[in-house]
């Protein structure tokens, strides 16, 4: 049993990549499995962490905010695509999968493409409620696309579809921690409330700048916060918690490796809207406030955000009202238990559990 699966550029699609090797290895204990991702991002280096072995392609993704050194980045996309295809070709050629998978990010393109077009199965992991160009194209070649979100047909052939849920880390999914081991492991009072800051793995700059406009605001309050800063703002966020005075409630960290932890020392979450952080919020079954990042493709990250706030399960806040409104809806929320008690049960209502193995039951359909 030979698999590639192809993607990454951040967490959002390297965790639920990692989650379908896992079960594919639970379910053929000799399988072969190769990730294909993208020079200088951050997969090249969680992938081989989780014990696989990855080849990076030259690619990289087009500049939206076209600025003079962007526009000579995007210049230069057509001579580092058709390297990248060049370069799949041959690992296809010495690796021959059975089937190859696509995760979405830089990477996925060439390496479907190319897949494709020399004949080898392929099957795409849509995780959300908005699909990209990029997977609306590939989708004409691919033999199953598993999704997450209802509706998914006004994207793609209807035959073609599974929902299987977004795959998320085994241990969020089996949240065996509770409330008062996850704010021991963070040197957090145990009584009290407490606020879950992430803004993805990289770090959300409005969100940080949120948090960094406002610090005696959690001294004021008497809320606790752990804050995901990412390491761009990390020192910066650091430091000026020092000099706020105010470290007995901010507690800093660049990443936070057991989210598990985190989310279950947490009363109430801030996140961006990516799929994968509302997949695993819909699990842990936490009130969260969404800010939507605005830097995305098709603003998806607002679509999947309405998915959650029209059903109840979500406050949402506009990333250009974030610094002045996002703390005042999180006061909201911990000012009335009852709404986020039901606020609550609404995100659990909409977990999907077992994602990985779903998609892994597609992939033995099409390799049968």
């Amino acid at each position: 049993m030979k698999v590639i699966i192809s993607g990454g550029g951040s967490g959002g699609h390297i965790f639920p990549a990692v989650a379908i090797a896992n079960a594919v290895k639970a379910r053929w204990a000799d399988a072969d499995i190769l990730f294909v991702g993208a020079e200088g991002k951050m997969e090249m280096e969680k992938v081989p962490a989780a014990g696989y072995r990855i080849v990076g392609l030259p690619i990289a993704g087009l500049q939206r905010k076209l600025t003079p050194a962007n526009i000579v980045k995007n210049l230069k996309l057509p001579a580092l695509m058709m390297k990248s295809r060049r370069k799949v070709q041959a690992l296809l050629d010495e690796f021959r999968p059975d089937v190859v998978v696509g995760v979405g990010g830089f990477a996925s393109e060439p390496t479907l493409k190319a897949a494709a077009a020399m004949g080898y199965r392929t099957l795409l992991q849509e995780q959300n409620s908005y699909a990209g160009l990029t997977n609306k194209m590939l989708a004409r070649k691919a033999l199953k696309i598993c999704v997450a979100y209802d509706g998914m047909e006004r994207f793609f052939p209807k035959d073609k579809i599974v929902f299987t849920g977004n795959p998320v880390r085994a241990d969020i999914e089996r949240m065996s921690v509770g409330p008062a081991e996850g704010r021991r492991h963070f040197g957090l009072e145990p009584e009290g409330k407490v606020l879950l800051s992430v803004g993805g793995s990289l770090g959300a700059r409005s969100i940080n700048q949120m948090v960094l406009g406002h610090l005696h605001f959690f001294k004021e309050n008497n809320i606790q916060i752990l804050w995901q800063t990412g390491r761009w703002m990390y020192d910066e966020a650091l430091a000026a918690v020092e000099k706020a005075g105010v470290s007995r409630w901010v507690k800093v960290h660049q990443f936070i490796q057991r989210m598990d932890m985190a989310y279950a020392a947490a009363d109430v979450v801030v996140s961006r809207a990516g799929a994968i952080a509302i997949s695993e919020l819909c699990l842990v079954g936490k009130p969260v406030v969404l800010i939507p990042s605005p830097n995305v493709a098709e603003d998806h990250q607002t679509k999947n955000a309405l998915a959650l706030v029209d059903r109840g399960a979500a406050s949402l806040v506009k990333d250009a009202d974030c610094f002045s409104q996002g703390l005042a809806t999180v006061k909201e929320l911990f000012d009335s238990p009852q709404r986020r008690q039901a606020m609550g049960a609404a995100i659990a209502m909409m977990a999907v559990r077992g994602s990985a193995d779903k998609i892994v039951d597609e992939i033995e359909k099409i390799i049968a």
